[in-house]
C-alpha cells in the first residue's frame, strides 16, 4: 500500500494530502523546539518520580476517609516537584477545572474582598462563579457590568468585589490599567494563561514576572493565580516559577495524559493550599482525607506520560495551522509562534463550516467515530456548542477534540492528540470536509 492510499481509505483528496505533505516538510522547523521542551520536562517530571520514592505500593487502593494516603501524598509531591511549587494538592474528587478554580475562589476571598480578573473576561464556564464582573475601561467610557448569575453561591453574591481589565491590543498584560485598578482591598489578581473561547492570544508563563514585580510593588499580601488549564508543560516552566502564587487546572487536560480519569489540581504556596483543601472538604481535615479510590497509578501514569503527550498534541496544532494556512485560512498562532496553550484557533466562514469541521474531527478519533456531534446548549454558555471529542476519557481535550460557539466569528478551537498522526489526520480530515461544502 502505497502512502496516499493510508489516507485515501479515509476520504482524503489527492489534493488535500499534497497539501499536507507541504506542512509534514515545514514542521521539520518546530519540531527541534517541541522536542526540546519535552526532554527537558520529562526529565524533570522523572526526577521528582524519584525523589518521591515511588513504588508499587503508590498504587495500593484506599477507600473511606483516605486517612494516609501514601500514594496520594506522593503524588502530590511530584507535582509540586514538576511546577515549581511549595506544595500541590491532587485529588480525584475534582471533577473539571471549573471545580478547581471555583473551589480556589471560594476558599481565599471572602466579604468585602477584591479580586481583580487582569486577562479580560475569562471563559464562560467560571463566570456564574464570579456572578457579576465590572470590566473597566480605560478609554474614559463607562464600565461594562456584566451579571451571570443570581446564586447565593457566587463570589458577588457573597460580598466580593469582582472587576475586569482588558489586555493590551497586542495580547498582553495592561500593566498600566492593572496598576491604576489596584485598591487597597485588592486580594487577588485572577490570570487566565489560555485563550479560552476568545480570539487573543494565550500568555507566557514568564509574563508573570512582570505581573510580580508589580504586586511586591504595590500590593505585596495581593495573591496572583493563574488559570493554568491548556498551559501545562507547554514551556520548560510554570508560572510559579515566575511567581505565581498558585495555578490550577483539570487532570482530563495536559497534566493527565488521556489516562487520568478525572481530578484536578492546585500548586503553589503552602499556607494558600490549606485553605484550599479546608473550602474542598472541611475545617479541621482538609488535605487529610479524600481517598484516592485505586486511581494513583493512573494520575501517576498521566503525568509521567504528559511532556510526550503535550508535545504530540502541539505538534498536531501546529501541524493544523500550517495545513489551514497553506489553504488560505485565518490561524491563531501561528504556526511560528510561541506558544503558551494547546490551543488552535482557526477562522471559519459560517456555521456550516465550524458544523463540518467538527464532524471531521469525530470522525478521526478512536472512539464514537461513527457519531456526528449535534450543536447544543451547554451549562455555562450562552448559545448552542458543537463539540468533536471521541475520547478514552468523557471531555478530555488533551486527547483531539474540537469545538466552538455557533456565533460570529464562527471559530474552530482545536487541541490535543494523544498521538500526532491521529491529530494529523484529523487535521486533513477537517479540511477535505470544509472544502467540500
Amino acid at each position: 500500500m502505497n502512502p496516499y492510499q493510508l489516507f485515501s481509505q479515509f476520504g482524503i483528496s489527492r489534493s488535500v494530502y499534497e497539501l499536507a505533505l507541504s506542512a509534514s516538510e515545514q514542521m521539520m522547523n518546530f519540531n527541534r523546539s517541541i522536542d526540546s521542551i519535552a526532554e527537558a520536562r520529562q526529565l524533570g517530571v522523572l526526577q521528582a518520580f524519584h525523589n518521591a520514592r515511588i513504588s508499587e505500593s503508590s498504587f495500593n487502593y484506599k477507600s473511606g476517609y483516605g486517612y494516609d494516603d501514601l500514594g496520594r501524598e506522593q503524588i502530590e509531591e511530584i507535582y509540586a516537584e514538576t511546577m515549581q511549587a511549595e506544595s500541590a494538592l491532587v485529588r480525584i474528587q475534582f471533577s473539571s477545572g471549573t471545580h478547581v478554580l471555583a473551589t480556589c475562589l471560594r476558599a481565599l476571598l471572602h466579604r468585602d474582598d477584591d479580586v481583580l480578573i487582569v486577562s479580560g473576561l475569562p471563559y464562560d464556564t467560571i463566570l456564574p462563579s464570579f456572578g457579576k464582573i465590572r470590566l473597566l475601561n480605560s478609554a474614559g467610557e463607562k464600565d461594562e457590568i456584566f451579571q451571570y448569575s443570581e446564586s447565593r453561591q457566587t463570589l458577588a453574591a457573597n460580598g466580593v468585589s469582582v472587576r475586569a481589565v482588558e489586555l493590551t491590543k497586542q495580547g498582553q498584560l495592561d500593566l498600566g490599567q492593572i496598576e491604576t485598578a489596584l485598591l487597597p482591598e485588592t486580594r487577588m489578581l485572577y490570570v487566565q494563561k489560555s485563550r479560552g473561547y476568545s480570539s487573543r492570544r494565550a500568555l507566557l508563563s514568564e509574563e508573570i514576572a512582570d505581573l510580580k514585580t508589580l504586586v511586591d510593588r504595590l500590593a505585596p499580601g495581593c495573591i496572583i493565580m493563574v488559570d493554568n488549564c491548556y498551559g501545562e508543560f507547554m514551556e520548560n516552566l510554570e508560572p510559579t516559577a515566575y511567581g505565581a502564587d498558585l495555578i490550577a487546572g483539570s487532570l482530563i487536560k495536559n497534566p493527565g495524559a488521556g489516562i487520568a480519569p478525572s481530578g484536578g489540581y492546585v500548586c503553589g504556596r503552602e499556607d494558600l493550599l490549606q485553605e484550599i483543601a479546608e473550602a474542598m472538604t472541611a475545617v479541621g481535615v482538609g488535605a487529610e482525607i479524600g481517598p484516592s479510590l485505586g486511581f494513583n497509578r493512573e494520575i501517576l501514569a498521566g503525568i509521567y506520560f504528559a511532556p510526550q503527550v503535550v508535545a504530540a498534541a502541539t505538534a498536531g496544532a501546529v501541524f493544523a495551522a500550517l495545513l489551514f494556512q497553506k489553504a488560505g485560512f485565518s490561524v491563531a498562532p501561528l504556526p511560528e509562534e510561541i506558544r503558551g496553550d494547546l490551543v488552535q484557533t482557526i477562522q471559519m466562514d459560517n456555521a456550516d463550516q465550524l458544523t463540518a469541521f467538527c464532524e471531521a474531527i469525530q470522525a478521526a478519533a478512536p472512539i464514537d467515530a461513527h457519531f456526528s456531534p449535534i450543536p447544543s446548549e451547554m451549562p455555562g454558555y450562552d448559545c448552542d456548542i458543537i463539540m468533536a471529542s471521541g475520547s478514552f476519557i468523557q471531555g478530555s481535550s488533551i486527547e483531539l477534540s474540537a469545538d466552538g460557539p455557533l456565533r460570529p466569528p464562527f471559530t474552530a478551537f482545536l487541541q490535543g492528540g494523544l498521538n500526532f498522526h491521529n491529530a494529523r489526520l484529523g487535521a486533513m480530515l477537517a479540511l477535505e470536509r470544509v472544502q467540500s461544502l
